[in-house]
């Protein structure tokens, strides 16, 4: 800054000279008029009005004018940013509008197409598959029955001669209610709701019951300690296997497509005598087995998939339930839904079904045959 001016000479703070001055505000004036954008007016303003700008440093040297010269000084000066400032107001609000009129017609949008207001959701792959299955089963006069996942020990067990040392009722496999003593436990399978029915209605039955199940299994890509079942029970006078074979091979071909069944030998309590349900490869139709060049992913190159177990209801099941077994018999079957939707989609971890990603949901469905 500088000394004081006690004889006032303009010629010696030139900065505050007139013609100076003015030509400061042209300069401004112009750069106002050529900004094409916001951003290069923001940039002009700093210039001619910021603190460094030229107004402002002769600004600065009004004080060093004495008192009868800062008056003049002040008001040549005091006018001079406010024609500035007020060209940069004017000027802002037509690039602004300009600006927001470009915006406007780049980001426009059509109304009049057709748009999908929330995002699609998908049926999850184990309720469409329990619903494809309770349809198939309906269709040949059969009725849909359930019952509570909470179960005493002798609906999941006793009715269903699991003796008391069966290693089923074990800790490590059961999920027990507390207290332990009371005899709660979520239910292993859903062979319990077979029995409720037994109780409530005489033969002629023929039920399916899909549901949830509880197993204490690890949680990993091919087990879960909550999965489904779906098992199913035919009580009439002169059951027998073929009617089981029948049946299973019907409902096979509903689900694969062209498929067979076999059945191994097995052993289960409740049924007598058992078997093991195979299903035959809807993949390679075993044709893998003979051609190792080319394996199938699916049966793993044996041709067929484990598929349930299944067998003639055990007269002991009967007679708890109350039915007389010198009139009836009966069949029954069950086999895991989770895992028949992997079979079918080609689903590479069992933890999907429970993650909630509706993605993984949209690719087993949109892979469905």
């Amino acid at each position: 800054m500088s000394g004081p001016n006690t004889n006032y000479d303009p010629v010696q703070v030139s900065a505050l000279d007139e013609a100076r001055v003015e030509a400061r505000v042209a300069e401004a004036l112009a750069a106002i008029e050529g900004a094409t954008t916001t951003a290069e007016l923001k940039a002009v303003r700093i210039a001619h009005t910021g603190d460094r700008s030229p107004l402002a440093l002769a600004n600065r040297e009004i004080g060093a004018l004495p008192p009868q010269a800062r008056k003049d000084a002040g008001k040549r000066i005091g006018s001079a940013r406010g024609r500035v400032n007020q060209a940069l107001a004017a000027r802002h609000e037509e690039l602004a509008a300009a600006e927001l009129e470009a915006a406007l017609v780049a980001e426009r949008v059509d109304v009049t197409l057709p748009v999908v207001a929330h995002p699609r959701g998908a049926m999850h792959p184990l309720t469409a598959l329990i619903e494809k299955a309770s349809d198939v089963f309906v269709s040949m006069g059969w009725e849909i029955a359930e019952g509570p996942e909470a179960e005493s020990e002798w609906f999941n067990f006793d009715a269903l001669n699991l003796g008391t040392d069966h290693p089923a009722r074990a800790l490590q496999d059961t999920l027990w209610l507390d207290p332990v003593s009371d005899g709660k436990c979520m239910r292993t399978a859903t062979s319990p709701v077979q029995i409720h029915t037994l109780l409530s209605k005489r033969p002629p039955v023929r039920i399916i019951s899909p549901g949830k199940v509880f197993r204490a299994d690890e949680y990993d890509a091919t087990h879960l300690p909550v999965f489904h079942q779906i098992e199913g029970l035919y009580v009439d006078r002169g059951v027998t296997m073929a009617h089981l074979k029948g049946t299973l091979d019907a409902f096979a071909r509903a689900m694969f497509g062209d498929v067979r069944t076999r059945f191994r030998p097995h052993y289960f309590p409740f049924t007598e005598p058992s078997a093991e349900v195979d299903l035959e490869c809807f993949v390679c139709h075993g044709a893998s087995v003979a051609d190792p060049e080319h394996p199938c992913r699916t049966c793993r190159s044996e041709g067929w998939i484990e598929w349930g177990g299944c067998g003639i209801v055990n007269p002991r099941v009967l007679t708890a339930c109350g039915v007389d077994t010198d009139e009836f018999s009966g069949f029954a079957f069950g086999m895991g839904i989770d895992r028949t939707v992997m079979f079918r989609n080609n689903a590479p971890d069992m933890r999907g079904f429970v993650e909630g990603d509706v993605r993984f949901s949209r690719s087993l469905l949109g892979g469905a045959r």
